[in-house]
């Protein structure tokens, strides 16, 4: 009964009386209550809630019309799509969207594809003045299937294809399809589809069935469109609520990289929106204003590409946290300035073929580049950017710069140290972080890039750019067990003398004289082989291992194993201050022993748990109840004063 343009029209078989054809549908609604209370027929007119719905930018009433419409029948369509996910052609990442694409997939109904709109691939199909219809890739194809002569006038559907189905097309039409394309023969499949949860069905299940439908192998089964679907979260606002232009919470990905003042970022939440009322207005303003007080910092490229990819877990959504950006912005700082302090050191690195000798920091540093390559590619396989972020952080801040770089300077300062070992520390700084580099470049490539072209001369590698040089492998034979314990026992008793001064509030520079006792063989041979490495760098100024059953002086005490280091308090330590420091420590070791002895005390985990596991808790109650009985005796030697 309606007309393109609201008004109500004159063919409904007489049944709309001709005085109301033509009038828009609100005109004709108030003219008929009129002609009934005119009549006598009208009883009442009472309001009636209901939702209407409406226009999102125009606000016009929307009214249901039946048209006709394009279908496509999809069951036939979904079945070898369905086949390909269970027999493992195509998998999704992670596993448990592939019920999803099940639900979906085994309920399909068929598939409305022409819409009204005014852009996109026109329906093919082709209508004469009767108004059959003829369906053909173009015209001309039409005109010769049916033989249809210029005389006869044809005129194409106005409508056009979904946007989902002309997406469907996307894999293989980019390829050159329907022809068989060098491109096409090359690249399809592809290989990776990265994508969102929330279009599993609208896109990626369209593009499996009209893939499977209309691209074939060469021994003519079904070609499928990618062989793996990895599915990742939505990124939310910091309070957890989907980012929406309505509700004004989006961010700007160039606004972190560039910063943006609050006046501006106001602004620009401000405007624009579908209905921009007063009150949302003030709602949004005050939200940014209470958000980001100061506006947004310039973070830069590569902090915002390393905080997504530090946030990209297996959940469905990320939590967008501005604090993360600004700790990464730190890293990167912390590689440039690594990087300055290498580059000023690297000089006689060996690249030319000349002799060195790797140090244990060397060694150390070498074998853990090799676990943390090996660390980075397994989870980069299994597409997990969480976790590959997490490993080459921890290598690059905590290992790399926090203290390879600190062992590595009483080597390169010191006048007397072998002019190889000094080449063997300058080629490790070098080499180690040039492959840190290239292990960073897929997450930060503009640092990493400015960084290589600046070092590989240094490292003896030729190339243009960081981007075509190989992916960093791990060589099992470069691990170094040994070098791994020994810098681990090194860099526990350096922190824990570190720790004496930081509680005692002893000056970092003041040399400590520090007594050893219940010290192996092991520990004995480490303290003669780092001698000098300790004494430089926790600022040792002796270091005397006692014998057994020597008494030492009141002392303040640290653990390495089962040695203790005892740092005399006589004219150093505060008493008070060191039974509070005590105190706070065997709080801590009482707690551990209460959780690890609790744990073995539970039938049902000593029953279920694997015998590795139990034995390695029942070793750390052990140790930590014998840490414990030590900080007793030298509490109380020290409550005697």
């Amino acid at each position: 009964m309606f007309n393109l343009d609201g008004t109500l029209n004159d063919s409904v078989d007489g049944k709309i009386p001709a005085e109301y054809a033509g009038l828009d549908r609100f005109e004709a609604r108030k003219q008929i209550v009129a002609a009934f209370d005119a009549a006598g027929l009208l009883v009442s007119v009472d309001d009636h809630g209901l939702k209407v719905p409406k226009g999102d930018r125009s606000g016009t009433v929307i009214e249901p019309w039946l048209t006709d419409q394009w279908y496509v029948s999809t069951k036939p369509l979904a079945e070898p799509a369905i086949a390909a996910v269970e027999d493992g052609r195509i998998a999704f990442v992670p596993k448990q969207y592939e019920n999803m694409y099940f639900s979906w997939m085994r309920d399909i109904q068929d598939w409305c594809i022409s819409r009204q709109l005014w852009w996109g691939h026109r329906i093919p199909a082709w209508y004469d003045e009767s108004g059959k219809v003829y369906v053909g890739r173009d015209e001309a194809e039409v005109r010769a299937k049916h033989n249809l002569g210029a005389d006869v006038a044809l005129q194409q559907d106005n409508d056009v294809l979904d946007t989902w189905f002309s997406s469907g097309l996307w894999t293989f039409s980019t390829l050159g399809w329907p022809q068989q394309t060098e491109f096409l023969k090359k690249f399809h499949s592809t290989d990776v589809l990265v994508t969102g949860f929330d279009i599993i069905f609208f896109w990626v299940a369209r593009m499996i069935m009209l893939t499977m439908h209309l691209v074939k192998n060469e021994d003519g089964t079904p070609q499928v469109p990618f062989k793996t679907v990895y599915v990742h979260g939505l990124v939310r606002d910091g309070q957890g609520q989907k980012m929406s232009k309505s509700k004004g919470n989006v961010l700007d990905p160039l606004d972190i990289i560039d910063g943006i003042d609050l006046e501006t970022l106001v602004q620009k939440r401000t405007t624009g929106l579908m209905q921009p009322t007063p009150k949302l207005l003030k709602k949004i303003e005050k939200q940014t204003r209470d958000e980001f007080p100061e506006g947004i910092a310039s973070y830069g490229t590569d902090a915002m590409r390393f905080t997504f990819c530090s946030l990209a877990s297996t959940g469905r959504d990320i939590k967008f946290d501005m604090g993360r950006v600004e700790g990464y912005r730190n890293f990167c700082n912390k590689i440039w300035n690594a990087a300055r302090y290498v580059l000023d050191k690297g000089e006689d690195c060996g690249q030319n073929g000349e002799a060195f000798e790797l140090s244990l920091a060397d060694r150390w540093i070498i074998s853990q580049l090799q676990r943390t390559e090996a660390e980075v590619t397994r989870q980069l396989d299994q597409f997990r950017f969480d976790l590959a972020a997490q490993a080459l952080y921890e290598f690059i801040w905590n290992q790399y710069c926090d203290w390879y770089l600190e062992l590595s300077k009483p080597v390169l300062w010191d006048e007397n140290a072998p002019v190889e070992r000094q080449r063997g520390t300058r080629r490790t700084l070098v080499r180690v972080l040039e492959v840190a580099l290239r292990l960073a470049h897929p997450f930060m490539p503009f640092i990493t890039e400015e960084i290589w072209q600046r070092l590989a001369p240094l490292a003896g590698i030729e190339g243009k750019t960081i981007m075509l040089q190989p992916w960093p492998v791990a060589n099992e034979a470069r691990i170094d067990e040994a070098a791994e314990s020994d810098i681990e026992w090194l860099k526990t008793l350096m922190l824990g003398t570190r720790n004496i001064r930081a509680e005692m509030n002893i000056g970092p520079g003041k040399p400590l004289a520090v007594f050893v006792k219940n010290a192996s063989s092991e520990d004995q041979r480490r303290l003669t082989e780092n001698d000098a490495l300790l004494k430089k760098l926790a600022k040792l100024e002796s270091i005397t291992v006692l014998a057994a059953g020597a008494e030492a002086p009141l002392s303040a005490t640290a653990l390495v194993g089962d040695m203790e280091v005892l740092v005399p308090m006589a004219g150093l330590i505060d008493k008070g201050a060191e039974l509070a420091r005590l105190d706070k420590e065997i709080a801590r070791l009482q707690g551990e022993v209460q959780r690890v002895g609790g744990k073995l005390s539970n039938a049902a985990f000593v029953d279920k748990a694997p015998a590795e596991v139990i034995d390695k808790e029942r070793a750390k109650l052990a140790e930590a109840e014998q840490a414990l009985g030590k900080l007793a005796e030298q509490h109380a030697r020290i409550s005697s004063l």
